[in-house]
């Protein structure tokens, strides 16, 4: 079983990599880029002995937890069987 944490930063924390990003791909030539927010991405190998619920359960603490910080970031996780 997979899980997979995506943590990205809430919408009123400014981002000043995403901007760095943004800028960059301007630069190259896109076009009608109008706004880069950055994010982490983990993919997480959980035993198989864990149900579904057991799996999210440890996953959404994982994130929570650990993987983000909750008062500048928002997280989703997805589980795959």
């Amino acid at each position: 079983m997979k899980a997979k944490v995506y943590v990205t930063l809430k919408s009123g924390v400014l981002d000043p990599q995403g901007k760095a990003i943004q800028h960059a791909v301007e630069l190259l030539g896109y076009t009608g880029v109008v706004d880069v927010r950055q994010g982490k991405y983990f993919e997480i190998a959980l035993d198989d002995s864990l149900d579904d619920a057991g799996a999210r359960e440890s996953a959404e603490r994982m994130a929570r937890e650990v993987l983000s910080n909750p008062v500048i970031e928002d997280y989703r996780v997805e589980i795959e069987g």
